[in-house]
């Protein structure tokens, strides 16, 4: 038996198969062609990994021959939120990227972005065809440059080990707002409290220096006037 494509939702899965001889199986299925040695089917419903059987005549005598089905559920929706979306630098703030429903988680891989840069990538495991929901947290430190460039996450489901193709997903993107760190108020106000006492204190140095000159210079006229005088009078006597 040759599947040669599966495509669709899983609710409503579909796969060509091409048999040699008739196709077995209790889902819904459809003949699309038929030629002396092998018969074309379509078959639907197919909502978890499946085997089906083949049957043919060789010599006379009815043989089978099985393959599987894989189902996969791709990562259609992936959500991303940054919280808090303000915040100080140099403050924490988390990233989380979760996706509601995939599978298989084997070789699954999230992976979170700033721009082009990868900052945190997780693989997942577990072999299970039930959708289940993956998710991951990243912790990281707020840098002024966090700003300059959005935040998204990737979801990679490797499909390549059973036949398939890589699929990829990626989130809406979202930025961040950064502050920078304010003063303490207190701090604030004792620096003006101090920058003012200093001001009147110079401003009060200077002051007493400008008086003290002016009384030397007054001092210094008063005892030129009462040296003349004495002089004057001397003559005067003489």
């Amino acid at each position: 038996m040759s599947p040669s494509g599966c495509w669709g939702l899983p609710v409503a899965l579909l796969a060509l198969l091409v048999c040699p001889g008739g196709l077995e199986t209790s889902l819904n299925k459809t003949l699309l062609a038929k030629e002396t040695q092998w018969e074309q089917y379509a078959v639907f419903g197919i909502t978890q990994n499946t085997v089906l059987y083949c049957y043919f005549t060789c010599s006379e005598k009815q043989r089978f021959a099985n393959g599987t089905i894989s189902v996969f559920y791709p990562p259609k929706e992936v959500l991303m939120m940054v919280q808090p979306i303000w915040v100080t630098v140099g403050e924490p703030f988390v990233i989380e990227c979760r996706v509601p429903a995939v599978a298989p988680l084997e070789k699954f891989t999230l992976t979170l972005l700033h721009g082009n840069e990868s900052l945190h990538r997780q693989t997942f495991e577990g072999a299970t065809t039930a959708p289940q929901e993956a998710m991951t947290t990243y912790n990281r430190t707020a840098h002024r440059e966090d700003e300059c460039y959005n935040f998204s996450c990737q979801a990679e489901l490797d499909l390549q080990s059973r036949g398939g193709k890589i699929i990829r997903t990626t989130s809406k993107s979202q930025g961040l707002k950064i502050h920078e760190p304010k003063q303490d108020k207190q701090m604030v106000i004792i620096i003006v409290v101090v920058s003012v006492l200093l001001s009147l204190f110079v401003t009060s140095v200077l002051l007493c220096f400008a008086f003290g000159q002016q009384w030397n210079q007054r001092r210094r006229g008063s005892y030129r006037v009462q040296a003349a005088w004495r002089r004057l009078r001397r003559a005067y006597r003489a």
